[in-house]
């Protein structure tokens, strides 16, 4: 009866350990710890040019005043477009075209009553010769007129020219100076011990020297 159940116990455990997978069992694999490492160290020349690289001063664009005042000269914005302002071209081109096309139309408007006043001094017929009330008087006013009018024009249109230039200049020889970390403007809460708000939004304007 013992001999039949040993046998039967032996018979049970042999099938289960028939049934165990290979892949169930957890492998333990001991590594070599005193592999030698392939990660080669950076040199000293190598840190020391990491360090120069990182305290280096940061690079910032300089553009030439005298060539960005040149460009303006030759065609007004090629100095703003020099600078990379692109947003002040079209206010160029429209301040400037729109003193041009005044100046020419009071040039138009000049040369009519200029042609018309001579013709009536010299007791010809004019475009004016059929309005009531047109004589050589008022067609000396106005042509006065519209030829005063026409300088300004001219005088303002130049003068905006002039500001085009001066403008792009400027605007070459402060561009490194607005990239000075010493100069800054930034937002800043004020407040205020006086007013009904404790405390408002503004910019603060700081200068280091």
């Amino acid at each position: 009866m013992h001999k039949n159940f040993a046998f039967f116990c032996f018979l049970i455990s042999s099938m289960l350990f028939a049934q165990i997978s290979p892949k169930d069992t957890i492998r333990v694999e001991n590594y070599p710890t005193d592999s030698v490492s392939t990660v080669k160290k950076p040199s000293e020349i190598e840190v020391y040019s990491d360090i120069k690289a990182a305290n280096a001063p940061t690079k910032t664009m300089k553009f030439n005043p005298t060539r960005a005042g040149l460009y303006s000269a030759v065609l007004p914005g090629l100095g703003q477009y020099y600078n990379k302002k692109y947003w002040k071209i079209p206010i160029v081109w429209g301040a400037i075209g729109t003193g041009v096309g005044i100046t020419m139309w009071n040039q138009k408007q000049y040369t009519r009553y200029r042609n018309a006043f001579v013709a009536e001094l010299n007791g010809q017929k004019h475009e004016f010769s059929d309005i009531p009330g047109v004589t050589k008087e008022v067609l000396g006013r106005t042509q006065d007129r519209v030829k005063r009018q026409r300088d300004y024009a001219i005088a303002i249109t130049s003068l905006l020219y002039v500001l085009n230039i001066v403008d792009a200049v400027v605007d070459a020889h402060l561009y490194e100076g607005r990239k000075d970390p010493d100069l800054a403007v930034k937002p800043t809460v004020i407040f205020d011990e006086f007013g009904k708000n404790a405390s408002n939004a503004g910019l603060s304007l700081s200068y280091n020297f």
